[in-house]
Protein backbone atom coordinates (compact mmCIF):
# COMPACT_ATOMS: atom_id res chain seq x y z
CA UNK A 1 0.00 0.00 0.00
CA UNK A 2 1.54 3.49 -0.37
CA UNK A 3 2.21 6.06 1.76
CA UNK A 4 -1.06 8.45 0.39
CA UNK A 5 -3.54 5.18 0.48
CA UNK A 6 -2.01 4.28 4.32
CA UNK A 7 -2.84 8.07 5.38
CA UNK A 8 -5.99 7.63 3.84
CA UNK A 9 -7.16 5.02 5.26
CA UNK A 10 -6.15 5.96 8.85
CA UNK A 11 -8.22 9.40 8.25
CA UNK A 12 -10.88 7.29 7.49
CA UNK A 13 -10.54 4.49 11.11
CA UNK A 14 -9.98 7.57 12.80
CA UNK A 15 -13.29 9.71 11.57
CA UNK A 16 -15.24 6.23 12.07
CA UNK A 17 -13.84 6.08 15.59
CA UNK A 18 -14.79 9.92 16.40
CA UNK A 19 -18.50 9.03 15.30
CA UNK A 20 -19.03 6.40 17.23
CA UNK A 21 -17.79 7.69 19.78
CA UNK A 22 -20.14 11.03 19.10
CA UNK A 23 -23.19 8.28 19.07
CA UNK A 24 -21.99 6.53 22.20
CA UNK A 25 -22.07 9.95 24.33
CA UNK A 26 -25.38 10.88 22.59
CA UNK A 27 -27.21 7.55 23.84
CA UNK A 28 -25.71 8.14 27.62
CA UNK A 29 -28.41 7.94 30.25
CA UNK A 30 -29.20 11.14 32.35
CA UNK A 31 -27.21 10.39 36.09
CA UNK A 32 -25.54 12.23 38.80
CA UNK A 33 -21.88 11.94 36.83
CA UNK A 34 -22.52 11.93 32.96
CA UNK A 35 -23.78 14.29 30.31
CA UNK A 36 -23.79 18.12 29.82
CA UNK A 37 -25.74 20.40 32.00
CA UNK A 38 -29.44 20.10 31.77
CA UNK A 39 -31.67 23.15 32.70
CA UNK A 40 -35.67 22.72 33.49
CA UNK A 41 -37.52 26.44 33.63
CA UNK A 42 -40.86 26.53 35.59
CA UNK A 43 -42.90 29.61 36.23
CA UNK A 44 -46.40 29.88 38.50
CA UNK A 45 -47.35 29.65 41.79
CA UNK A 46 -46.05 31.54 44.49
CA UNK A 47 -47.48 29.33 46.75
CA UNK A 48 -45.33 26.39 46.39
CA UNK A 49 -42.03 28.67 45.56
CA UNK A 50 -40.47 27.91 49.16
CA UNK A 51 -40.74 24.19 48.68
CA UNK A 52 -39.81 24.48 44.52
CA UNK A 53 -36.53 26.48 45.77
CA UNK A 54 -35.84 23.59 48.56
CA UNK A 55 -36.32 20.80 46.17
CA UNK A 56 -33.86 22.39 43.84
CA UNK A 57 -31.60 23.09 46.25
CA UNK A 58 -31.44 19.30 47.47
CA UNK A 59 -32.20 17.79 44.16
CA UNK A 60 -28.96 19.35 42.84
CA UNK A 61 -26.78 18.27 45.65
CA UNK A 62 -27.22 14.92 43.84
CA UNK A 63 -27.50 16.26 40.39
CA UNK A 64 -25.02 18.72 39.72
CA UNK A 65 -25.58 18.90 36.19
CA UNK A 66 -29.10 19.49 36.91
CA UNK A 67 -29.78 23.70 37.06
CA UNK A 68 -33.76 24.96 37.52
CA UNK A 69 -34.99 28.20 37.01
CA UNK A 70 -38.31 29.12 39.07
CA UNK A 71 -40.08 32.31 38.63
CA UNK A 72 -42.32 32.89 41.57
CA UNK A 73 -45.06 34.77 39.25
CA UNK A 74 -48.70 33.17 40.56
CA UNK A 75 -50.83 30.58 39.46
CA UNK A 76 -51.91 32.82 36.79
CA UNK A 77 -48.67 33.58 35.01
CA UNK A 78 -47.78 30.16 35.61
CA UNK A 79 -50.83 28.84 33.37
CA UNK A 80 -49.94 31.37 30.49
CA UNK A 81 -46.27 30.92 30.43
CA UNK A 82 -46.42 27.21 30.29
CA UNK A 83 -49.49 27.44 27.55
CA UNK A 84 -47.53 29.15 25.38
CA UNK A 85 -44.76 26.59 26.07
CA UNK A 86 -41.81 29.10 27.39
CA UNK A 87 -40.83 27.25 30.09
CA UNK A 88 -41.20 22.97 30.61
CA UNK A 89 -43.45 23.16 33.57
CA UNK A 90 -46.03 25.65 35.03
CA UNK A 91 -46.98 25.56 39.05
CA UNK A 92 -50.24 26.09 40.05
CA UNK A 93 -53.12 25.82 43.00
CA UNK A 94 -55.54 26.16 40.67
CA UNK A 95 -56.02 22.74 38.16
CA UNK A 96 -56.14 24.05 34.66
CA UNK A 97 -59.65 24.10 33.57
CA UNK A 98 -60.68 21.84 30.31
CA UNK A 99 -60.99 24.91 27.99
CA UNK A 100 -57.32 26.49 29.00
CA UNK A 101 -55.76 22.80 28.52
CA UNK A 102 -57.78 22.41 25.24
CA UNK A 103 -55.95 25.62 24.55
CA UNK A 104 -52.82 24.16 24.70
CA UNK A 105 -53.09 22.01 21.82
CA UNK A 106 -51.46 18.82 24.03
CA UNK A 107 -52.61 16.48 27.18
CA UNK A 108 -51.95 18.10 30.34
CA UNK A 109 -50.38 15.76 33.24
CA UNK A 110 -51.09 17.71 36.51
CA UNK A 111 -48.87 16.21 39.29
CA UNK A 112 -49.62 17.25 42.91
CA UNK A 113 -46.45 17.81 44.95
CA UNK A 114 -48.12 19.05 48.44
CA UNK A 115 -50.44 20.19 50.02
CA UNK A 116 -50.78 23.47 52.21
CA UNK A 117 -53.24 26.19 53.92
CA UNK A 118 -53.99 29.50 53.23
CA UNK A 119 -54.61 31.35 56.17
CA UNK A 120 -56.04 34.72 57.08
CA UNK A 121 -53.24 36.93 58.46
CA UNK A 122 -54.04 40.19 59.91
CA UNK A 123 -52.22 43.02 61.74
CA UNK A 124 -53.93 44.61 64.77
CA UNK A 125 -52.13 46.45 66.99
CA UNK A 126 -52.62 45.70 70.77
CA UNK A 127 -54.34 42.69 70.05
CA UNK A 128 -52.91 39.89 71.29
CA UNK A 129 -55.09 36.55 71.34
CA UNK A 130 -55.72 34.39 68.30
CA UNK A 131 -59.17 35.57 66.60
CA UNK A 132 -61.53 33.17 65.71
CA UNK A 133 -63.21 34.42 61.92
CA UNK A 134 -66.54 32.41 60.68
CA UNK A 135 -67.11 32.01 57.13
CA UNK A 136 -69.97 34.83 57.47
CA UNK A 137 -66.73 37.38 58.70
CA UNK A 138 -64.20 36.40 55.83
CA UNK A 139 -66.66 36.25 53.06
CA UNK A 140 -68.28 39.76 54.34
CA UNK A 141 -64.82 41.63 54.85
CA UNK A 142 -64.11 40.17 51.41
CA UNK A 143 -67.40 41.83 50.06
CA UNK A 144 -67.03 44.90 51.85
CA UNK A 145 -70.18 44.11 54.56
CA UNK A 146 -68.47 44.16 57.41
CA UNK A 147 -66.56 47.23 57.49
CA UNK A 148 -64.72 47.70 61.42
CA UNK A 149 -62.81 45.59 63.71
CA UNK A 150 -65.65 45.15 65.87
CA UNK A 151 -68.52 44.46 63.45
CA UNK A 152 -70.71 42.15 65.45
CA UNK A 153 -69.81 39.37 62.86
CA UNK A 154 -65.99 39.13 64.19
CA UNK A 155 -66.61 40.42 67.73
CA UNK A 156 -69.50 37.90 68.79
CA UNK A 157 -67.14 34.79 68.21
CA UNK A 158 -64.54 36.40 69.95
CA UNK A 159 -65.64 37.70 73.61
CA UNK A 160 -63.03 39.23 75.80
CA UNK A 161 -60.55 40.66 72.85
CA UNK A 162 -60.71 44.32 72.75
CA UNK A 163 -61.41 45.11 69.09
CA UNK A 164 -60.62 48.26 67.44
CA UNK A 165 -63.69 50.25 65.89
CA UNK A 166 -61.39 50.83 62.80
CA UNK A 167 -61.71 50.30 59.17
CA UNK A 168 -60.36 47.06 58.11
CA UNK A 169 -58.28 47.49 55.43
CA UNK A 170 -58.46 44.37 52.94
CA UNK A 171 -55.55 43.25 51.15
CA UNK A 172 -55.53 41.39 47.99
CA UNK A 173 -53.80 39.29 45.36
CA UNK A 174 -53.24 41.80 42.04
CA UNK A 175 -52.07 38.80 40.16
CA UNK A 176 -53.39 36.12 38.80
CA UNK A 177 -53.37 33.57 41.64
CA UNK A 178 -53.64 30.01 42.53
CA UNK A 179 -53.77 31.30 45.88
CA UNK A 180 -56.40 33.62 44.97
CA UNK A 181 -58.38 30.55 43.45
CA UNK A 182 -58.39 28.79 46.48
CA UNK A 183 -59.41 31.24 49.04
CA UNK A 184 -62.28 32.56 46.02
CA UNK A 185 -63.26 29.23 45.63
CA UNK A 186 -63.93 28.46 49.05
CA UNK A 187 -65.92 31.89 49.34
CA UNK A 188 -67.89 30.66 46.59
CA UNK A 189 -69.03 27.21 48.62
CA UNK A 190 -69.39 29.18 51.93
CA UNK A 191 -71.32 32.62 50.58
CA UNK A 192 -74.05 32.40 47.74
CA UNK A 193 -73.62 36.20 47.70
CA UNK A 194 -69.95 35.92 46.63
CA UNK A 195 -71.01 32.91 44.45
CA UNK A 196 -73.54 35.19 42.26
CA UNK A 197 -71.36 38.15 42.48
CA UNK A 198 -67.77 37.53 42.33
CA UNK A 199 -67.68 33.42 41.41
CA UNK A 200 -64.24 31.64 40.87
CA UNK A 201 -61.19 32.30 39.27
CA UNK A 202 -57.58 33.03 39.69
CA UNK A 203 -58.30 36.86 39.31
CA UNK A 204 -61.31 38.31 40.29
CA UNK A 205 -62.84 41.64 40.22
CA UNK A 206 -62.00 42.26 43.63
CA UNK A 207 -65.43 44.08 45.58
CA UNK A 208 -63.33 46.14 48.06
CA UNK A 209 -59.22 45.90 49.15
CA UNK A 210 -56.26 47.19 47.56
CA UNK A 211 -54.05 44.02 45.87
CA UNK A 212 -50.00 43.47 46.08
CA UNK A 213 -48.11 41.16 44.02
CA UNK A 214 -47.68 37.19 45.25
CA UNK A 215 -47.89 35.78 48.51
CA UNK A 216 -44.56 37.59 49.16
CA UNK A 217 -46.46 41.06 48.32
CA UNK A 218 -49.64 40.20 50.41
CA UNK A 219 -47.42 39.07 53.31
CA UNK A 220 -45.77 42.74 52.96
CA UNK A 221 -48.71 45.12 52.63
CA UNK A 222 -50.26 43.32 55.40
CA UNK A 223 -47.07 43.64 57.68
CA UNK A 224 -46.74 47.12 56.79
CA UNK A 225 -50.79 48.02 57.65
CA UNK A 226 -52.45 48.60 60.81
CA UNK A 227 -55.80 47.10 60.88
CA UNK A 228 -55.14 44.71 57.71
CA UNK A 229 -56.32 41.37 56.60
CA UNK A 230 -55.50 39.86 53.80
CA UNK A 231 -55.12 35.66 52.58
CA UNK A 232 -51.37 33.90 51.95
CA UNK A 233 -50.13 30.60 52.35
CA UNK A 234 -48.85 29.61 55.63
CA UNK A 235 -45.74 29.47 55.90
CA UNK A 236 -45.45 33.22 54.49
CA UNK A 237 -47.32 34.29 58.02
CA UNK A 238 -44.96 31.56 59.71
CA UNK A 239 -41.70 33.08 58.16
CA UNK A 240 -42.70 36.61 59.22
CA UNK A 241 -44.44 36.11 62.43
CA UNK A 242 -47.57 37.50 61.53
CA UNK A 243 -50.46 36.06 63.45
CA UNK A 244 -53.47 34.09 61.55
CA UNK A 245 -57.09 33.51 62.33
CA UNK A 246 -58.61 30.06 63.88
CA UNK A 247 -61.47 29.60 61.08
CA UNK A 248 -64.84 27.67 61.56
CA UNK A 249 -65.22 24.95 59.45
CA UNK A 250 -68.10 22.98 57.92
CA UNK A 251 -68.34 20.79 61.21
CA UNK A 252 -68.68 24.35 63.02
CA UNK A 253 -65.15 24.05 64.74
CA UNK A 254 -62.63 26.79 64.86
CA UNK A 255 -59.41 25.21 63.54
CA UNK A 256 -56.33 26.55 63.04
CA UNK A 257 -54.28 26.49 59.49
CA UNK A 258 -51.39 23.29 60.28
CA UNK A 259 -50.20 20.69 58.90
CA UNK A 260 -52.30 18.07 60.76
CA UNK A 261 -55.34 20.06 59.77
CA UNK A 262 -54.46 20.21 56.18
CA UNK A 263 -53.80 16.60 56.36
CA UNK A 264 -57.49 15.91 57.63
CA UNK A 265 -58.63 18.10 55.33
CA UNK A 266 -57.40 15.98 52.79
CA UNK A 267 -57.77 12.62 54.10
CA UNK A 268 -60.66 11.44 52.35
CA UNK A 269 -59.37 13.24 48.87
CA UNK A 270 -57.80 10.05 47.40
CA UNK A 271 -61.29 8.17 47.47
CA UNK A 272 -62.65 11.21 45.58
CA UNK A 273 -59.95 12.16 43.32
CA UNK A 274 -60.50 11.80 39.51
CA UNK A 275 -58.67 9.84 37.55
CA UNK A 276 -57.06 13.12 36.19
CA UNK A 277 -56.03 14.31 39.70
CA UNK A 278 -58.15 17.87 39.63
CA UNK A 279 -59.62 18.34 42.78
CA UNK A 280 -60.88 21.14 45.18
CA UNK A 281 -60.58 20.12 48.79
CA UNK A 282 -61.76 23.57 50.26
CA UNK A 283 -64.79 23.58 53.15
CA UNK A 284 -63.89 19.72 53.42
CA UNK A 285 -65.85 17.72 56.06
CA UNK A 286 -64.22 16.93 58.92
CA UNK A 287 -63.99 18.07 62.56
CA UNK A 288 -60.37 18.61 62.48
CA UNK A 289 -59.96 19.85 58.40
CA UNK A 290 -58.85 23.17 57.72
CA UNK A 291 -60.87 24.48 55.27
CA UNK A 292 -58.81 26.31 53.34
CA UNK A 293 -56.85 23.77 52.19
CA UNK A 294 -55.64 22.82 48.45
CA UNK A 295 -52.92 20.67 46.65
CA UNK A 296 -50.49 22.51 44.86
CA UNK A 297 -49.57 21.41 41.40
CA UNK A 298 -46.88 20.70 38.90
CA UNK A 299 -48.05 20.88 35.30
CA UNK A 300 -46.11 18.98 32.40
CA UNK A 301 -47.49 17.82 29.10
CA UNK A 302 -47.68 14.34 28.69
CA UNK A 303 -45.84 14.36 25.16
CA UNK A 304 -42.10 16.14 25.62
CA UNK A 305 -40.79 18.15 22.92
CA UNK A 306 -37.01 17.17 23.97
CA UNK A 307 -36.22 13.80 25.37
CA UNK A 308 -33.34 14.64 27.61
CA UNK A 309 -34.90 17.68 29.47
CA UNK A 310 -38.15 15.50 29.32
CA UNK A 311 -36.79 12.65 31.22
CA UNK A 312 -34.63 14.83 33.37
CA UNK A 313 -38.31 16.56 34.57
CA UNK A 314 -40.00 12.89 35.25
CA UNK A 315 -36.97 12.25 37.19
CA UNK A 316 -37.53 15.03 39.10
CA UNK A 317 -40.78 14.79 39.36
CA UNK A 318 -40.81 11.23 40.90
CA UNK A 319 -37.89 12.23 43.20
CA UNK A 320 -40.29 15.05 44.34
CA UNK A 321 -43.44 12.89 45.40
CA UNK A 322 -41.00 10.34 47.22
CA UNK A 323 -37.83 11.38 48.65
CA UNK A 324 -38.52 15.15 48.35
CA UNK A 325 -41.72 14.66 50.47
CA UNK A 326 -39.87 14.60 53.64
CA UNK A 327 -38.21 18.61 53.27
CA UNK A 328 -42.33 19.59 52.84
CA UNK A 329 -43.19 19.58 57.20
CA UNK A 330 -39.78 21.69 57.37
CA UNK A 331 -41.86 24.25 55.22
CA UNK A 332 -45.14 24.23 56.75
CA UNK A 333 -46.84 21.55 53.75
CA UNK A 334 -48.27 18.57 54.39
CA UNK A 335 -46.95 15.78 52.60
CA UNK A 336 -48.63 13.77 49.73
CA UNK A 337 -51.27 10.77 51.21
CA UNK A 338 -49.35 7.37 50.34
CA UNK A 339 -53.02 6.73 48.33
CA UNK A 340 -52.44 9.74 46.73
CA UNK A 341 -49.02 8.98 45.84
CA UNK A 342 -49.64 6.01 44.24
CA UNK A 343 -52.13 7.32 41.99
CA UNK A 344 -49.51 10.48 41.41
CA UNK A 345 -46.90 7.74 40.36
CA UNK A 346 -49.39 6.23 37.59
CA UNK A 347 -50.02 10.09 35.85
CA UNK A 348 -46.33 10.68 35.85
CA UNK A 349 -45.67 6.98 34.21
CA UNK A 350 -48.08 8.59 31.34
CA UNK A 351 -45.37 11.59 30.28
CA UNK A 352 -43.47 10.44 26.92
CA UNK A 353 -41.17 11.35 24.06
CA UNK A 354 -42.17 10.29 20.63
CA UNK A 355 -44.94 7.87 22.25
CA UNK A 356 -42.45 6.46 24.71
CA UNK A 357 -42.59 6.39 28.45
CA UNK A 358 -39.90 8.46 29.78
CA UNK A 359 -39.57 6.96 33.11
CA UNK A 360 -37.19 3.65 33.72
CA UNK A 361 -39.39 0.69 34.40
Amino acid sequence: MSLSKHRSAVVVVMALITMGALTLAGCGSFGTSGGGEIKLQGAGSTFANPLYQKWFSEYNKAHSNMKFDYQSIGSGGGIKQFSAKTVDFGGSDAPMTDEQIKATGGEVIHVPVALGAIVMTYNLPGVQTELKLTPEAIAGMYLGTVKKWNDPAIATNNPGVNLPASDITIVHRSDGSGTTYVFVDYLAKVSSEWKEKVGVNTSVNWPVGVGAKGNEGVTGQVKQTPNSIGYVELIYAEQNNLPHALVKNSSSAFVKGSLESVTAAAAGASAQMPDDLRISITNALGKDSYPISAFTYALVYKEQPDQAKGKALVDFLWWAIHDGQQYARQLHYASLAPEVVQKTEQRIKLISYQGKPLLAS
